[in-house]
């Protein structure tokens, strides 16, 4: 049996209630990761951890909101006490507030900001010292709207942008000291996402175009993630950009 390639390490992934974030704690702790999973949900992070301790994995459960600063510092610091220290930062929280400029109900745009860009940079600010001390990696969980802009998703595509450049500065500040940075960024994934969609419209119009196609599943970009954080310290995948192969 091959050895677990994360045994000794610490993980933290946010947005670990489902989806995305869910597949990959599963997938850093197969591979010996101990893995603090942090989201608002915290009776299916519970289900989560009971879970994954039955396979045999260390995992921490934390009550998260990463729009919060001061509690995103609290959580950090309390997993560097609790298990040890930090090799990987997942940033995996998001939304996906889909509609058009005219009109739009603002307060997405804001819930989306707070969450997609500064509950990011809140987290990787946290995080950074122990990465740093660990020479670790941070993956940012981006998108294929980070990178082409489409009607509709004004917004959204603005937010991803944001980490994308955040992203690549980061890099460019650390990765001479050794720190990882990567962006992963889906096209369709069946997740949770598409259901917290506001404008009516816009969330038909989106579940009728992914109704044709075979859409990405969590564990596929979890693999993308657990692939990049297993690679040779001397090796850096900066960028995994995945598409359903039926996505236009």
């Amino acid at each position: 049996m091959m050895a677990a390639t994360l045994q000794g390490k610490v993980a933290l992934v946010t947005g670990a209630s489902s989806g995305i974030g869910e597949a990959t704690a599963r997938a850093l702790a197969a591979e010996g990761a101990a893995v603090a999973i942090a989201a608002r949900r915290v009776d299916r992070l519970r289900a989560l951890r009971d879970e994954l301790a039955a396979a045999g994995a260390t995992v921490r459960v934390l009550e998260l909101d990463v729009t919060d600063e001061r509690a995103v510092h609290e959580a950090v610091r309390s997993v560097v006490e609790e298990l040890g220290g930090l090799d990987v930062l997942v940033n995996n929280a998001g939304l996906m507030l889909l509609g058009p400029v005219e009109g739009a109900d603002t307060t997405d745009w804001t819930r989306m900001m707070d969450t997609n860009v500064l509950g990011l940079m809140y987290m990787t600010h946290a995080a950074l010292p122990h990465l740093l001390r660990a020479q670790g990696t941070v993956v940012q969980i981006s998108s294929v709207a980070g990178r082409v802009a489409g009607r509709g998703a004004a917004a959204y595509n603005a937010s991803k942008f944001a980490v994308n450049g955040f992203s690549e500065a980061l890099r460019q500040e650390v990765t001479e000291r050794g720190v990882r940075v990567v962006v992963i960024e889906p096209g369709t994934v069946e997740t949770e996402l598409r259901g917290h969609i506001t404008h009516a419209a816009s969330k038909a119009a989106i579940e009728e175009r992914v109704a044709k196609i075979r859409q990405l599943q969590s564990a596929d970009i979890a693999e993308a993630v657990r692939y990049a954080v297993t690679a040779p310290s001397h090796v850096t995948v900066n960028e995994i950009f995945i598409r359903p192969t039926d996505q236009a």
